[in-house]
């Protein structure tokens, strides 16, 4: 029977067939396949994290029973640039990163000679939630245009700097001199907002989440009020797809059992993706839960696309990179053929609604609530019992922490935002509305 085995670093020292490989179907020789995933950007999990802890992939190689011994090459990086230099390099077959490296690994691809392809899509969401800008805890800013003159860290070439790009300009603020940019890792990032060296922090899931549950930040701007969407994906090399399409489909039906695992067991999945990266599964499931921010489908869904086509122009702003044929770069062949007939369903299927979710202690699924009040309600009734409890953003229907959202009281009715400027602008359209504390909203609903 034909071995799979998860490949360490010390593998790459044995005199195997690596990346691709050159070994031909039957011949009996060992093929390494090799994927480059980010652990911690946790809306891939489908393509890395979750589906390696899961061993799907290493299932789907086996059954291919084509006579060749396949070796699976885990890859962590912390961003997608590195697994961009990597595929161009031919050392990484198969990567996931989010949309906005996917068009620098397009252009790096093709600039090198090492074309790739976007071949699947893992969590995306429709109006940009995945991005977001936080601040301080004890941060006097309250909107966008707090910001002109201030130190805001952001990764240059990442979807969270696309988002306060776009922001920022919308908030009348020229993204290059109105600000002071400083081009950071999230995690020097995330220290820099700690140190007061930086005012603001753009940045991607899911750091955002993490500050503001650890109590290091707090909302300033919700991506999702771009209503632009915003995603992550696989990219293959062109050369290995085509020299080893089944193995690619192996992965991306893998992929898929992956994505129903993560639909089927939200709490689950979530406590392993947390075991693997060391984030709190209560920062994982805000993310990647059941009514979570990202919505997990593998199907190449023609508005993300159309949003890649935008995208592309404020790459080029940066000089980041030059026209992107993105309609040359999306290939979504393999995926269609390792869907089969489901395909079509996935493509036309929307994100479940926005609903109120609680995680009480030591349970293995959360609870739902028809509306925000009704989960305040439960959560005053069980102080001690709340591992943790979400709710969605009654504008653009970011979920978020209860306890750190900005809360608005309008009569009876208790509403929930994400950032403190959407409350701002709901209390001015609604005479008698305002802006309550967590506890008073508890209070107002028990």
């Amino acid at each position: 029977m034909k071995r799979i085995a998860a490949a360490t670093a010390a593998t790459l020292l044995l005199p195997l067939t690596a990346c691709g490989g050159n070994a031909e179907a039957g011949d009996g020789s060992t093929v390494t396949v090799t994927v480059g995933y980010q652990s911690k950007t946790i809306n891939t999990v489908t393509a890395g994290t979750l589906l390696r802890s899961l061993g799907y992939f290493e299932k789907q190689l086996n059954s291919l029973d084509d006579g060749t011994t396949y070796k699976v090459q885990w890859q962590d990086f912390a961003t997608g640039a590195p697994i961009t230099a990597q595929m161009t390099a031919g050392k990484i077959d198969i990567g996931s990163m989010g949309d906005f490296p996917l068009l620098i690994n397009a252009a790096r691809g093709k600039q090198l000679g090492r074309p790739t392809h976007l071949v699947s899509v893992t969590g995306y969401n429709l109006r940009g939630g995945l991005n977001t800008i936080v601040t301080a805890p004890d941060s006097q800013l309250t909107s966008l245009t707090d910001l002109k003159g201030k130190k805001v860290s952001t990764s240059v070439g990442s979807a969270a700097d696309g988002t306060l790009v776009r922001a920022l300009q919308r908030a009348g603020i020229d993204p290059d001199k109105g600000i002071e940019k400083l081009n950071q890792q999230p995690a020097v990032g995330a220290s820099a907002l700690s140190a007061g060296s930086a005012d603001a922090l753009s940045q991607f899931v899911a750091w955002p989440g993490l500050l503001v549950h650890q109590g290091k930040a707090k909302a300033l701007y919700d991506g999702a009020q771009l209503d632009l969407p915003t995603f992550h994906g696989v990219t293959a090399r062109e050369d290995f797809a085509k020299k080893r399409p089944t193995v690619l489909e192996a992965f991306l039906k893998a992929q898929a059992e992956a994505t129903a695992y993560l639909s089927a067991h939200p709490v689950a999945a979530a406590e392993k993706v947390a075991k693997a990266t060391d984030l709190p599964a209560e920062v994982v499931y805000l993310y990647n839960g059941a009514h979570g921010i990202a919505t997990f489908d593998p199907s190449v869904k023609p508005q993300l696309v159309a949003a890649l086509k935008k995208d592309v122009s404020i790459l080029k702003a940066a000089k980041l990179t030059g026209d992107i044929d993105v309609d040359a770069f999306v290939d979504d062949q393999y995926v269609k053929k390792a869907l089969g007939s489901s395909y079509d369903e996935q493509l036309a299927a929307t994100p479940p609604p926005a609903r109120s979710e609680v995680w009480p202690k030591g349970a293995t699924e959360t609870q739902a609530f028809t509306s925000p009040a009704d989960l305040l309600a439960y959560v005053a009734a069980h102080p001690d019992g709340i591992r943790a409890a979400y709710v969605p953003d009654a504008d653009t229907g970011t979920l978020w922490f209860a306890d750190k959202a900005v809360w608005v009281a309008d009569g009876s009715t208790l509403l929930p935002f994400v950032a403190p400027a959407t409350a701002q602008a709901y209390t001015d359209a609604h005479g008698g509305a305002r802006v309550v504390s967590y506890a008073e909203a508890l209070e107002r609903a028990a």
